[in-house]
């Protein structure tokens, strides 16, 4: 099969974006790699199922979010009490150790929140996206959508200590 080069250069410039997002719901890195290349590679095999002219990123979280419920269901995970510093952002200069304990706390306070919860959060706050195309992701009304993030986000400030 040949792909479009197009769309491996649209997929390569993604990976980022769709690693982060991957770690941020399975909590931590090695099982965020492994959401990631699944997601990749089922991609890959449903090529011809992405329309062009469409969002190749909404299509990619579709999946991966896809994916994620879908390794949920069939197994029952053990989740990491910690987060490692790969799983934040690296930060450098002075202040940097400070950094990557604030991320950390943000790390585990992310994974207390309901799945439902955190996707949003991840999609709306973290990824940038609009209520909209956050909810056709998620396939959930937008009102949904947003009552989500606003008890996630709420829910985060509580448990990071801070009043809203």
């Amino acid at each position: 099969m040949t792909l479009n080069p197009s769309f491996e250069q649209d997929l390569l410039a993604l990976l980022p974006r769709l690693r982060r997002f991957a770690v941020g719901l399975c909590g931590n890195p090695a099982d965020g790699d492994d959401l990631c290349q699944m997601s990749l590679e089922r991609a890959l095999a449903n090529r011809d199922k992405w329309r062009e002219g469409t969002r190749l990123d909404s299509w990619m979280y579709r999946i991966m979010r896809n994916l994620w419920i879908d390794e949920g269901r069939a197994t029952t995970r053990r989740r990491e009490t910690f987060v490692t510093e790969e799983a934040g952002l690296s930060v450098g200069g002075d202040g940097a150790q400070e950094a990557v304990v604030e991320l950390s706390l943000v790390d585990r306070a992310m994974q207390q929140l309901p799945a439902d919860q955190r996707e949003a959060v991840l999609l709306v706050m973290v990824e940038g996206y609009g209520y909209r195309e956050a909810a056709e992701i998620v396939g959930c009304p937008v009102g949904t959508l947003n009552s989500r993030l606003v008890r996630g986000r709420d829910a985060l400030l509580t448990l990071l200590g801070e009043k809203a």
